[in-house]
């Protein structure tokens, strides 16, 4: 049996804000293979974004063991933690976080300068990841302001996907669309997922948890059961 792409042992992450502790995560154990589409769930301030920086490797446990593609997280310097980032994980944020002078092909290209991917591949690829994603051709010049929200998202997941990651991570990929924009984006995720994309989503919806096989549930910074709320 292959081993997990995302490993957290006894993980917890406490933040020091004055003389006070906050323990955002607390003895955390999860295990996701490759392939799963995972869902975290909890109320707010219950850790599901501390969850998701962790594995994202934007921020570092306090005690406990990271494991992301059979890598100990621990033994990285900064530029090996941005070498993880890079090479293995794709980020797709609620507000998008487009840079709004650039068109949507130039967004997407953004990880791939950062990769020293060579002009030419990286312009036939990012059209590639636009027409994925289920956006007209038309729009690849156009900045975000011209486009809507479920374009400009479409395009956020373009760009997440530009370095072929095999873990996806959306933070409420759905919460600035109508539900019906939603669905589509839920839809283009699951195809993603069932391609082999690993996908894990921090949501407060819970028909999201319909498309994945396996939810996260947090309470106050400790993974709980399926009915804690």
């Amino acid at each position: 049996m292959s081993e997990p792409i995302v490993e957290l042992r006894d993980v917890t992450k406490i933040y020091r804000p004055g003389a006070n502790q906050i323990h955002a995560l607390n003895m955390a154990n999860i295990s996701i293979d490759q392939g799963d589409f995972v869902t975290i769930m909890g109320s707010s301030g219950s850790g599901k974004s501390t969850l998701l920086n962790l594995i994202g490797c934007l921020d570092r446990p306090t005690h406990g063991t990271l494991r992301i593609n059979g890598i100990d997280t621990s033994t990285l310097n900064d530029d090996g933690l941005t070498a993880i980032r890079r090479d293995n994980i794709g980020f797709i944020f609620q507000q998008f976080n487009l840079i709004p002078t650039l068109t949507a092909q130039e967004n997407v290209e953004i990880p791939m300068i950062f990769a020293r991917m060579p002009l030419a591949e990286r312009h036939e690829r990012s059209l590639e990841l636009l027409t994925l994603a289920d956006l007209e051709a038309e729009f690849a010049d156009h900045k975000p302001n011209e486009l809507s929200g479920g374009q400009q998202q479409r395009v956020a997941i373009a760009r997440a996907l530009a370095n072929d990651p095999p873990i996806l991570l959306a933070d409420e990929p759905t919460g600035n669309l109508d539900s019906r924009t939603g669905q589509n984006i839920m839809k283009l995720l699951s195809e993603l997922n069932t391609g082999g994309t690993t996908l894990i989503v921090v949501t407060h919806d819970k028909k999201i948890t319909e498309y994945s096989n396996t939810t996260i549930r947090l309470q106050d910074g400790e993974v709980c059961d399926e009915y804690c709320e």
